[in-house]
């Protein structure tokens, strides 16, 4: 026997790495040891603009962690286009799409109404604007506001990729992208696609495959979670520290107490409630949840979100394809609901403002209805600023919260990011098809599992996605 090629196969198997959610946590712990080491040093000074200029850790943590996430912002306007295009396609019928759509909507409403209704409890409660230390010289009103014509707005597409330009002080150009304008593209051309029928066979043919080679793509970025993870949460603790909380503690243990209750009760609830492992739900969501954590973005987190929906969760992909993005848009549990409720009671206390039973309804509404009015322009301040705007109250006290904002948005973002999964799940167990033996499967200690082969994954999605008695 040839012991030269066992020999190293042997040392293979001993030096295999760990699974990924262990190598994301050890990210998580390194990130806050190096973060913690790189506040410690201080900033290296002040440059001629007069902005701190960061130390070398802290910078080296910063590109680490900014470069992880524009790759996967990189990632997400094909990644929308072409999986929306597949799904309508396989659909093969838009009134069992049509139907899908309105089940998600609703259940998007159903828990932002609970979780709103958890955060103006938790405010009553625990008072944060008569438990506070911050004075009134913070306050200040924010440079961007919500509005209820952004909605509309937003849906009407400046162009093809839904891309945006903005200038910046050097002269230079950035470009975005805006998810809800690529959402209503993605759409109009999957139902063309079918209004046309043959003459539209090749370039579907194309869609499916190139959807394949980008999410390819996305596998392999993807695995640099756990190095981008260091990055990521390092920079945080380096940039912002703790020592904002003092003056906040109650108003920060208000929030993170909502979203605790959010995610470690009546997610848990309504899962059971529907005949889903919970464990099976977290493990298989937890690459999205923790990604969320740590870079606060959910349209960034969004291609993640609808893989492990898809493939870890068993939600089918012409399903989820949709759900998802639409979810990074509009379902926002943290920032939409939790958040708003809280921080609007807490202004009101502030400023020493009572408000009515018909402020609390106004609350609720807002929550429900109003992320879908800031899908065009998403951030939390933006829906804190739609809120505030819509009961009367005064826009300066944005600036009250503003020190701790960034503390705030990791867990904000990974309880938006938790329920942008959950609900496709919820949705697709009552429609009867979801894949529970992908939603059951043993985790194999990578992110996902891999994709099948474009021609037999087009063909499974297709039966899988029509529900009962919908003809294909």
């Amino acid at each position: 026997m040839n012991t030269s090629v066992i020999e190293p196969e042997q040392r293979t198997r001993r030096l295999r790495l760990p699974s990924f959610g262990v190598q994301v946590l050890i990210g998580l712990v390194l990130g806050v040891a190096l973060g913690l080491v790189a506040r410690s040093m201080g900033a290296d000074g002040v440059d001629a603009t007069g902005e701190v200029d960061p130390n070398w850790l802290t910078e080296t943590l910063s590109t680490i962690g900014s470069t992880f996430v524009t790759l996967l912002r990189a990632v997400v306007p094909p990644l929308v286009f072409l999986a929306i295009v597949a799904s309508i396609a396989n659909l093969r019928d838009v009134t069992g799409a049509a139907r899908l759509a309105w089940k998600t909507l609703a259940w998007f409403a159903i828990t932002a109404l609970i979780a709103v209704s958890i955060g103006i409890v938790l405010g009553l409660v625990l008072q944060p604007g008569d438990h506070t230390s911050v004075t009134s010289d913070a306050a200040g009103a924010p440079s961007s506001t919500g509005s209820w014509l952004d909605f509309l707005t937003g849906l009407v597409p400046a162009n093809v990729l839904g891309l945006e330009g903005s200038a910046n002080d050097d002269g230079s150009v950035s470009m975005s992208f805006n998810v809800l304008q690529l959402l209503v593209v993605a759409i109009a051309t999957g139902i063309a696609a079918l209004k046309v029928g043959e003459a539209a066979d090749s370039f579907l043919t194309f869609v499916r495959s190139a959807l394949v080679v980008v999410q390819k793509v996305l596998w392999w970025i993807i695995l640099l979670a756990p190095i981008a993870t260091v990055g990521l949460l390092g920079n945080a603790v380096a940039s912002y520290g703790w020592d904002a909380l003092g003056s906040l503690g109650t108003f920060t243990a208000a929030i993170y107490a909502g979203l605790l209750l959010v995610v470690g009760v009546v997610y848990p609830v309504l899962l059971r409630l529907n005949g889903l492992s919970v464990k099976q739900f977290f493990s298989g969501a937890w690459p999205a949840i923790s990604l969320a954590f740590v870079s606060r973005s959910s349209v960034g987190t969004m291609p993640v979100t609808e893989s492990v929906t898809e493939r870890n969760l068993g939600v089918p992909r012409a399903y989820a394809s949709f759900a998802v993005p639409l979810g990074a848009t509009t379902k926002m549990d943290g920032c939409a609901s939790i958040y708003p409720a809280i921080s609007a009671i807490f202004v009101a206390q502030f400023f020493g403002l009572d408000l009515s039973v018909t402020d609390y309804l106004l609350i609720a509404f807002v929550s429900v209805i109003g992320s879908a009015a800031t899908a065009g322009v998403t951030g939390a301040t933006v829906m804190l600023t739609l809120t505030l705007s819509t009961l009367g109250l005064p826009l300066e006290g944005v600036g009250l919260l503003l020190a701790i904002d960034p503390i705030l948005d990791m867990g904000r973002t990974a309880v938006n990011v938790t329920g942008q999964a959950l609900v496709p799940t919820i949705v697709a167990k009552r429609e009867g098809i979801l894949d529970q033996a992908a939603y059951d499967a043993p985790r194999s200690g990578t992110p996902w599992r891999e994709d099948p082969a474009p021609s037999e994954s087009a063909d499974r999605d297709a039966r899988a996605a029509v529900p009962e008695g919908v003809p294909a």
